[in-house]
This record gives structure tokens, sequence and C-alpha cells, in this order.
């Protein structure tokens, strides 16, 4: 029996009401009035023989549109699939940063030959207890088998950072992606998810410093202490730091607006979280004497010269002490 899940509130967009041309044909209408209603009600057209509310559309954005297609391939369906890949993933609220939203992934359950489309990709896949979930009110792959799957359609830094955050919110623990493993060791185009199990860490908190981390690996620099404890005289914990580098007396501040709209207190304004953060900053100075690097979305369009930036540190603190 699959136990659903709710991951969002009732009202979001992404819950929007779907309208299939097959539906209206059956109550009467021909393609001509369609077309009329379509116009007099402000229908979008989502994908052939699917419409939404035109106000679920603009309030929609990349990733909830994408949401919102693969609901219509699911009630388009005529043969027995599940929302899997970076389609399922979307239904659990994963991030999908770097890979493509054009495409509807879904896997047969029947476990018969699946095919490609325009805007559809139907998988041929074995299924194993416990693969499936019904999220939503959608019947979907777990996260687990979602996100070894997105391995095969994506990067592996894509995949890297949907990993991290589905392991920081505890959908799935690393045992059970590593069972997951186990299954798919024979399918096609996985030989990066080894990489990724050797690489995800569930105390990466964002895609920035899931991009972040991959850029240490990718460019070949120390790899950092993620998540590191910072005491005070008394042995309070007084802070936690992105990463840091103790050997070379580092650390990094990944500087994101999520994170800047998570600190903001009540009537608060940016400003004064940027404060807060900078007097955090020389506290943390203050006791370890090391010397901080800060990074931004921007940095993380230039891996090569973030590298360099970030080894010059490493190196320039290294002579210092």
């Amino acid at each position: 029996m699959l136990l659903p899940t709710t991951t969002r509130p009732a009202d979001d967009p992404r819950n929007g009401s779907l309208i299939f041309r097959r539906d209206l044909l059956a109550r009467g209408y021909d393609d001509r009035a369609i077309a009329r209603l379509v116009r007099r009600e402000g229908l979008v057209k989502i994908r052939a023989g699917a419409y939404v509310p035109s106000q679920v559309w603009s309030a929609s954005d990349a990733q909830a549109r994408f949401v919102l297609r693969g609901r219509a391939v699911l009630g388009a369906s005529r043969t027995p699939v599940v929302l899997s890949h970076t389609s399922a993933l979307a239904e659990w609220d994963v991030p999908l940063w770097g890979f493509d939203l054009s495409t509807v992934h879904t896997t047969r359950t029947d476990e018969l030959s699946g095919r490609h489309g325009r805007d559809i990709h139907q998988h041929e896949g074995r299924m194993w207890p416990g693969d499936l979930a019904v999220v939503n009110g959608v019947p979907v792959m777990t996260p687990a088998r979602a996100c070894l799957e997105a391995v095969t359609v994506g990067s592996t830094e894509s995949a890297l950072c949907a990993t991290n955050d589905v392991l920081h919110r505890r959908l799935a623990t690393p045992a059970r992606l590593h069972g997951q493993y186990v299954g798919m060791e024979n399918w096609p185009n996985t030989l990066e998810v080894e990489l990724l199990l050797r690489l995800c860490d569930r105390r990466i908190e964002s895609v920035g410093e899931s991009r972040f981390f991959w850029c240490c690996f990718q460019q070949g620099l120390p790899r950092p202490t993620v998540q590191y404890v910072v005491r005070d005289a008394s042995g309070r914990v007084v802070a936690r730091l992105d990463f840091a580098w103790p050997r070379h007396r580092v650390w990094l501040e990944f500087d994101g607006k999520v994170k800047y709209e998570g600190l903001l207190g009540p009537g608060e304004r940016a400003s004064d979280v940027v404060l807060r953060e900078r007097d955090r900053e020389r506290m943390v100075a203050r006791l370890t004497g090391w010397r901080c690097i800060r990074i931004t979305w921007s940095d993380l369009a230039d891996p090569i010269r973030l590298a360099a930036s970030v080894r010059a540190e490493l190196q320039q603190a290294a002579i210092a002490s």
C-alpha cells in the first residue's frame, strides 16, 4: 500500500486544476467550441490536449510549470506509469537547478518498453518494493530512486544539488541511496552514480553550497569540512561555518538570497541580516584567527576563476601562518 504524502499547501498553484480536451469532447464540445472556451476562460495550453487557468500558469515559476506538465502527462497516459527521474523530484519539491525542464519523465509500471515523444520520455524500468509513493495525490518514484535516476538524464553537479537537498530534508538516507544503487548497477548511463554517492552530504544546506562543493572536487581544491563548529572559550557553540579548511586556517561562507531571507527576523530588512552576518564574521575571526572568504551566485558562474581565487587565499593563509 502506498502512503500518501503532501509537500505543499492546498492553494499552491502547482495544485491547479487541469482541463483535458478529451473531457471537453465527452461533454459535447467540438474543437471550435473548445477554442472559444479557451479564449473566453483565459485557459493556457500547457501541452497537447491539456489546459490550465491563466492565473495558475502566471503564478507558477519554471519548476512549478514543470510539475503541471508532469500531471498533464499522467492524466493523458494510456499506459500504467508513474512520474520518475526529475519529474518525481519536482513533486517532492526538490530544487532542479541545471536540469532540462522541457521533458517530462515517467516510468512504466508494467515493465514493458517505453517511448520518446516531443515533451515526454517514458522509461522502461523494473520496480522494487518501496520504490513507489503517492505525493500530493500523484504516483511518483521515491526520492532515493528519483535521485539516482536523475543522474542518467542530467549532469552530476545538478544531481548532487538535488541529492543533497533530499538528504538534508531527510527524504532519504545515505543507506537508502546505496541500497537503491545495488539494483541499478546494470542500468544504462549510471557511471556517475558512484561518484554522486561518494560526494553527497546531508549537511550541505543549499544549491549554492552544493555547487561550491562540486567546484572543489572538479577543480582539485582541498576537500573542505562542511558545517564546521566554532565554540567560544566556555565551549558553547557560537557559529557553524558553511565550509572550513582548519589546517589552512580559512573558512568560506556562501551568501545566497535564500540564506539571507531565511535569517530575516520580524520587521527586518536584508541590510539588517548583512550587518549581523558581518558581526558574526568578526566574532569567528577573533575566536579562531582565521581568514574568511565570501562567495555569491555570480562567483559560481566561473568555477575555474573561483577555484583559483580560493586556492590563492589558502596559499596566502599558509604563508602567513
